[in-house]
């Protein structure tokens, strides 16, 4: 078969074979997770991210390429979850930005895409690290520019940038001990050769046999509990077809019309969101600048009154001056970040990354100068970052890595510092906490040449497996007995919604007979996968006097849950 240039159509069916590639085989990319954890969700994080762009793909009804890719592009933006999911929509904004100006791609085309992919990437890290799916993609891109030099036909192309991209991801073991260490390639690697075999499936007829690519929602619906809290009535959404948008000065001119304001896309087709109460407005604004498509309105203040009375006055929002956004699972851990004042709590953490946009849509609904974002996971940061970048408010991502970082972090605020201050202080102080956390293995493995069996019991500390067995208790008191210094004043529990009070306690009893000089702490997490989650730091009335105060008083009626964190600060 010989094709040697890609039309619009061949572009959309590549992009939609790579994502049922992807779907189809995101489970043995979730089986390559370096710890046999029950977090493993490389792929799951992947294939919702370019389900995303596939949905916007799909809206798109234009024949340029050009607008197809950048429909790819700003789809994968804003469903981007987990470090994996925003890696490759800047591989997918780099190729966009690399087929610019083309009307259809031969294979010279199709490898500067790739390298710009590739480029943009590596940008977007700021630690870049070899052996994961940036070398993959870098690897595959530079042999692209080789290959095209001679190569004309798209399908040999693309075998050999496969053959180059499977060679790639064999040796990223070589490239990351952990990797070699649990015998497994980089599954975000992998997760982008399923992407490029689906392409080329596209175009060969060798296509993954499913009827219609269904989307999976990847948003998470925020409920308005009071009417009045509307400020703007409507929410109006459309596209602006164009040919010389400037994105920067159309959120100038959208921004006094109401918030919630989301431009993306590039100057032949934006993307527009607002809350506003003025729709005929903004929508004659953007009539200077192209012809409007996809139009939807809907009054907000209706949707949330069914029996349609006439909407109330709006209060206007006090802004105030922080706001707090985290991310936590367990209904404990929620209610102990909300008693603490913070205003957003995204459900989210391990198995279930927020997308960027469920952080946009966070940031959208807190008037605040300036926001401060805990992810509390590794894997979530990057999409905190993403999102930072896309807001147009005062945003700072602290990198909590963990629940007990990030409640720490929250715990260093002071009200009366600056922003910066207050930036160096909570980093500062997620220095100072080790997290433990107890859990199990999900699939037979060797890490650190112990033999580990699909149930066993794993304790985790400082990103590695420090003890295994089949005990909760006895791997709980092996890995606290790693973990746990003479630096060390207090330990804090944290106990997941399948272990109950009473076995909590009584494992408690034993770590203060144990540790005779720490304090010991317990409380209700909730969170799942996770039975234990240790707290260990140097300083001891961090969360131990803030949790006692906050609840001692809030039972006794004295303070609220809606008291902010500045109120006892």
């Amino acid at each position: 078969m010989i094709i040697e240039y890609i039309d619009d159509q061949r572009l959309r069916d590549m992009i939609i074979e790579g994502a049922n590639s992807l779907e189809k085989n995101k489970q043995i990319i979730n089986s390559l997770n370096v710890f046999p954890v029950p977090d493993g969700d490389t792929g799951t994080n992947m294939s919702l991210t370019i389900q995303s762009a596939v949905k916007e793909v799909k809206k798109c009804t234009s024949t340029s390429i050009e607008d197809i890719a950048n429909a790819l592009a700003n789809g994968s933006l804003m469903g981007a979850r987990g470090n994996s999911g925003v890696i490759l929509s800047q591989l997918f904004r780099g190729f966009a930005k690399g087929i610019k100006g083309k009307k259809r791609l031969s294979t010279v085309d199709l490898a500067k895409a790739l390298k710009s992919g590739s480029d943009t990437a590596y940008k977007a890290v700021m630690k870049p690290v070899e052996g994961t799916i940036l070398t993959v993609a870098r690897e595959s891109a530079e042999k692209a520019i080789e290959i095209a030099k001679e190569e004309k036909n798209i399908v040999i192309f693309l075998e050999k940038v496969i053959q180059q991209s499977e060679d790639a991801l064999s040796r990223t073991p070589e490239m990351l001990k952990v990797l070699k260490d649990a015998g497994v390639v980089d599954s975000g690697g992998k997760g982008l050769v399923y992407i490029y075999i689906g392409a080329l499936g596209a175009l060969t007829g060798n296509i993954t046999k499913t009827d219609d690519y269904e989307v999976v929602k990847a948003t998470v619906e925020h409920e308005i509990e009071d009417i009045d809290n509307i400020k703007f009535s409507y929410c109006t959404e459309f596209i602006i077809n164009s040919r010389n948008a400037n994105i920067d000065a159309l959120k100038d001119t959208f921004t006094p019309y109401g918030d919630s304001l989301l431009v993306v896309g590039n100057e032949n087709l934006v993307k527009v969101h607002i809350h506003t109460n003025n729709p005929g407005e903004v929508m004659e604004k953007s009539l200077k600048v192209g012809y409007l498509s996809d139009i939807k309105i809907d009054n907000m203040k209706l949707q949330y009154r069914q029996d349609n009375e006439e909407a109330l006055k709006s209060v206007p929002k006090i802004k105030k001056k922080h706001g707090m956004v985290t991310v936590t699972m367990g209904d404990g851990l929620t209610k102990i970040f909300k008693d603490f004042g913070v205003d957003h709590v995204i459900e989210g953490g391990q198995t279930m990354n927020p997308s960027t946009e469920d952080f946009v849509k966070a940031l959208d609904e807190i008037e605040a100068e300036t926001i401060f974002i805990l992810p509390n996971n590794s894997n979530i940061i990057m999409a905190a970052n993403q999102a930072k970048s896309i807001s147009s408010k005062n945003i700072i991502v602290i990198p909590t890595k963990t629940v007990p970082q990030g409640i720490a972090a929250l715990l260093s605020f002071n009200m009366e510092l600056s922003d910066k201050d207050n930036e160096e202080e909570m980093n500062e102080a997620i220095k100072h906490v080790t997290t433990g956390q107890i859990t199990y293995a999900v699939r037979d493995t060797n890490y650190n040449d112990v033999e580990i069996s699909t149930g066993d019991i794993l304790g985790i500390g400082n990103s590695e497996i420090k003890s295994v067995g089949k005990n909760k208790r006895e791997v709980s008191l092996a890995l606290l007995d790693k973990l746990v210094t003479d630096e060390h004043e207090m330990i804090t529990v944290f106990y997941g919604k399948e272990i109950g009070e009473d076995e909590a306690n009584s494992l408690v009893e034993e770590l203060e007979s144990t540790y005779p000089n720490c304090d010991i702490e317990v409380y209700y997490g909730g969170q799942p996968l996770y039975y234990y989650i240790f707290s260990i730091e140097q300083k001891n009335y961090y969360i131990k006097f803030y949790i006692d105060f906050m609840y001692l008083n809030s039972a006794t009626g004295r303070i609220g849950k809606s008291q902010t964190l500045a109120a006892f600060l």
